[in-house]
Order: C-alpha cells, then structure tokens, then sequence
C-alpha cells in the first residue's frame, strides 16, 4: 500500500547551476527540484565542488551538496548514496525514495545501489565526445552507447525531446521506459520588450559544441550591408578566448560584446532588445534559450542537425532551421531584411512559449515516479494537492 508520508529525492548531476559551467540541462535539473520542494518532497542535489564554492548550501528550499571534481564526483556521490542506505554520512536519515541520475556523456550508475532509479539524458554526445581527446572520446562513447544502455536496461529514462529518445532508442533502450518531460521556463524579469534595432543575440554556454563561431560568421558576413548591425554574447565558459581571437580575425571585435554570466534580469534585457537569437550549436535536447527568446517575440534561427531544435523550434512558424553556415547567413539577412517576418515569427514563438511550465516538467517526472516506486502517493503530492 502506497505512504503518504514525506518522500525524498535525490538528484545526480556532474554539475549545479551556480558551477561556473552550469547551463541549460543544471538549470532543468534545479527547477525540477525546486518546484519539487514545493510539493512538499524533501530533494537533495549532488554535484561536484569549484573554486569558492560551499561545500553545501540550500538554494530554492534544494539541499545542494558539492562533492569532489569533474570525474570524481561520480565516485563520491555513490559513496554517499551508499551512506544513506546505512544511515552514515551527509545523506543519513534521507535514504531516497527515488534517484535521478542525470547523463551527460557518463551516467552515476545509481541503479547499482537502488532499482529507485531514473536516469536522465538530455541528449547523446557522440558529436561532442571528440573535443576530449582519442583515448577518453571512445571510452566516453563506449560508455554512453554500450554499457550504459545496458546496464539501465531494466531502468525508466526521462528525455527532453523527441530526437533525444529517437537518439536512446538508437542505443537500444526500449522506447516504452523513456518518457518524454520537455523543459519549463522562468517568467522574464525585465519589463517589457524594447525596441530590437539591428542587434542579434547568442545565449549559450561557451563551448565548443556551441558552435558561436558561426554566429560570428553571420555578423561578419552582414556588417557590410547592415551598418548598425551588433550582436550580444551572453554566457561564458572555456571557450571564451578563441571566441574573442575569432572576431578579431573576422574583424568585427567593435560589433559583438561578450557580457560572460549576467544576472537573470540583464539576461532578459539583452534578449528583449535582439532582433533575431542564433544557435548554431552541433547538438541540443531542447534549448532552453530558444524559448527564453520566444519569451520576448525573439525568434531563433539554429541547425536542423541539432536534433533538439526541430522540437523546441517549430520551422517556418516560431524560427527558422536551417542546414550550415551559408543557410544560417541566409537566414539571418531574411529576418533583419525583413522585419515583419520576423515579428509574425517572434509573436508565435511567444505564444507557443506561454504553453511551458516547470510544474508541468514536474508532474511528468512525478508520473515517472510513481511507476518507480508505486510505494509512495505521489498523486499527495500534485500542485492541486499542495496549493
């Protein structure tokens, strides 16, 4: 028989959302967890420590703990999960009730010490794996593709997208375990849109799967033609500096300004003053920023081959998709050419955008739950339960 009784949540991920690197897929995860929260679960988060971090904190009523690097974090959260089934360590006294592990590349392999496990994958890697090097891009791969799948082969997945569990089902996973839980958004908390003039935007992560050179190539490309035409780059990461070398080379260092990591407001200020948001990035599960934009009339112009953005961009309707960076250059030119079409494209984007919350994100990992672990009551735990 199912309890009512306070269910706990534990949550894997390599990072959280104040990591230096922390994006898109650690921005989900949190939100996921916080409106969790606010349903009464008791949720923690496990991810790994950067410089000047709190080895713990409590962020959105999320219990945050900050264990070991980039790869040991992997090992230190299973000892800590260990813990919790023995009543030792940080986590004594909350032994889940269900694990989220989330798989960038590489899963936690929760499901060694509780069947309680979803795993969570935003996308697949195998275009991104590369950038780590021969040796660790083909374990890496071997990794995601071979052992993962099977290992989890017994276990529920939660995707972002449909390509995304295409992509699973690609690996073997059978496709009635992956339930698809698309991304929520915030509420802008800037004021209303200003005017956009001739400025593109860029809302990522600086990496190099993001592929921001070819937003720089279409600002390059069209400065001739657009006098005024400057562009945003909100977002930092390790990539940043041969961003900045790139357009020097391209010449078009008094065009483009690289804020690095804004507030959420100014995030929201630059994006309601952009005519038209690029994301050519090689691979997404979603793009989150894609619906941000939307959030303001901005619509986005990104790759076919992403896979993630032929579900969060409807073509022809909320953006364009494109196919490289000639067609990304042509289509940019049409929208600053044209900005009534990219107005009639920004006003649909904004109303498919309305359609996205973080509680329904929430109830589709509750669902996922209850199959689980069907020894909880999650249906005690719905926002008509708890408001």
């Amino acid at each position: 028989m199912a309890t009512t009784r306070t269910p706990v949540a534990t949550l894997l991920c390599w990072r959280d959302l104040a990591h230096p690197q922390g994006g898109g897929s650690e921005r989900y995860l949190q939100r996921v967890g916080a409106e969790l929260v606010r349903r009464g679960l008791r949720v923690t988060l496990v991810s790994a420590a950067f410089d000047g971090c709190l080895d713990e904190e409590t962020v959105d009523g999320v219990r945050i703990l900050r264990r070991g690097g980039r790869l040991s974090v992997y090992p230190r959260a299973l000892l800590l999960l260990a813990g919790a089934r023995v009543g030792l360590g940080p986590l004594r006294g909350t032994r889940p009730d269900v694990v989220v592990d989330t798989q960038n590349g590489v899963p936690f392999f929760a499901s060694l010490l509780t069947r309680r496990t979803v795993v969570l994958v935003h996308h697949c890697h195998r275009e991104q794996w590369p950038v780590a090097g021969p040796l660790l891009s083909r374990l890496g791969w071997w990794i995601e593709s071979t052992l993962s799948p099977w290992a989890h082969r017994r276990r529920r997945y939660v995707t972002v997208s449909e390509p995304s569990r295409a992509e699973l089902v690609a690996l073997g996973v059978d496709a009635e375990r992956i339930e698809v839980v698309r991304a929520g958004i915030d509420p802008p908390v800037a004021g209303d849109r200003a005017p956009a003039g001739r400025r593109l935007v860029v809302l990522s992560r600086l990496v190099p799967h993001k592929q921001i050179e070819h937003s720089l190539d279409a600002l390059a490309a069209l400065r001739a033609e657009q006098p005024d035409l400057r562009m945003d780059v909100v977002g930092g990461g390790w990539w940043e500096q041969r961003l900045r070398d790139h357009a020097r080379d391209l010449g078009v260092c008094d065009r483009v300004v690289f804020h690095g990591h804004v507030s959420e407001r100014r995030k929201h200020e630059l994006l309601a003053s952009a005519a038209v948001h690029l994301m050519p990035s090689r691979k997404e599960g979603w793009g989150i920023a894609v619906v941000e934009a939307a959030q303001h009339g901005v619509p986005t112009v990104g790759y076919r081959s992403s896979a993630g953005l032929t579900d969060s961009i409807d073509d022809g309707v909320t953006g364009l998709l494109v196919d490289g960076r000639d067609e990304l250059i042509a289509a940019t030119r049409k929208l600053l050419e044209n900005p009534g079409l990219a107005r009639e494209l920004g006003e649909a984007a904004r109303d498919a955008a309305a359609g996205y919350s973080w509680s329904a994100t929430a109830d589709g990992f509750v669902d996922v739950f209850a199959t689980v672990n069907p020894e909880v009551d999650w249906a005690s735990f719905t926002p008509s339960a708890v408001e």
